[in-house]
């Protein structure tokens, strides 16, 4: 079977925040789905090697924060491409902090919601948390950005311990053309699908991803 037919399936985008053990955390994940409506209970999908996944464990909770199609993508990188165990990956991301210690985004957000884990299930990578939903916003706000605008519009990848990740998020082709790679999101400036060749855009350009520096960037092809 080819794997990507998964790619047909629908996805949203959704930042998972957690309490850690120094300072306040989060992850993005792009399989969060509704199980019931009485009581309310989602399940969420988080890889066993992230960071969340672990405080998740040990705290038994959880937030979800709905990202727009506003979202800028250094926010994505900065969550999506980091560790929270060696990074304050919200150190510049606008949050607030409920009661319960786990954050939740302030902004370009369409809404929120605080999560009791009752119960998971482990795969071999990835560990699905299913639980109810205990609190949340009163109203909506903005666009919900989906998966596929996250690739078709931002150009963005997904991370190694993501649940859709296939070998085409790290590579998109198998060409010669000079590209030049993000080292740490992966992101592909490539000359020929740009108006701006790479060596003339102005030193203070950042990756659109992860907000890392022009310098930065490594030459493949």
């Amino acid at each position: 079977m080819n794997p990507k037919i998964f790619q047909t399936l629908s996805y949203g985008m959704y930042a998972i925040g957690v309490e850690g053990e120094n300072r306040p955390s989060a992850c993005i994940a792009n399989t969060v789905i509704q199980i019931t409506s009485s009581p309310m209970m989602i399940a969420v999908s988080v890889n066993h090697e992230n960071y969340s996944n672990e405080r998740i464990k040990a705290t038994g909770k959880f937030s979800v924060s709905v990202l727009s199609e506003d979202t800028s993508g250094t926010v994505i990188g900065a969550l999506g491409f980091n560790s929270g165990r060696n990074a304050d990956k919200l150190a510049n991301v606008n949050y607030k902090l409920l009661r319960e210690n786990v954050p939740v985004l302030r902004e370009n957000i369409c809404c929120w919601f605080l999560c009791k884990v009752v119960n998971t299930v482990e795969t071999l990578t990835h560990t699905v948390f299913i639980a109810e939903v205990k609190a949340g916003s009163d109203n909506v706000a903005g666009v919900p950005m989906t998966y596929d605008y996250y690739h078709r519009v931002i150009k963005g990848r997904a991370p190694k311990n993501a649940p859709t990740y296939q070998d085409s998020d790290a590579k998109t082709d198998n060409s010669p053309q000079l590209k030049y790679v993000c080292p740490i999101c992966r992101f592909e400036y490539k000359d020929s699908e740009q108006k701006i060749p790479f060596d003339q855009l102005p030193d203070d350009w950042k990756c659109p991803i992860c907000g890392v520096s022009k310098k930065e960037f490594k030459i493949e092809g």
